[in-house]
């Protein structure tokens, strides 16, 4: 499955792609998509079938799971 992580800092962006680094998920740092919003602007776009590992990140502003070019919220940390 396909998601897209928000985040509230840059810093928290690339704390989560270590973590995704390090247990060999494919990911990539990108923009924020326009129909998503964020308050730093950076998105990781990643491929897991298991996203209990990313819940655990107090930086992750929301969780997205992509579906023919849709967004569908999995949660939002507020």
């Amino acid at each position: 499955m396909e998601y897209i992580a928000t985040f509230f800092t840059h810093f928290g962006a690339n704390q989560f792609c270590r973590t995704l680094k390090k247990i060999n998920i494919k990911y990539r740092m990108m923009p924020v998509p326009r129909k998503l919003s964020s308050s730093c602007g950076t998105c990781v776009r990643f491929f897991s079938d298991d996203i209990e590992f990313s819940k655990n990140s107090d930086d992750i502003e929301g969780l997205y799971k992509i579906e023919n070019d849709d967004y569908i919220a999995v949660f939002i940390n507020e």
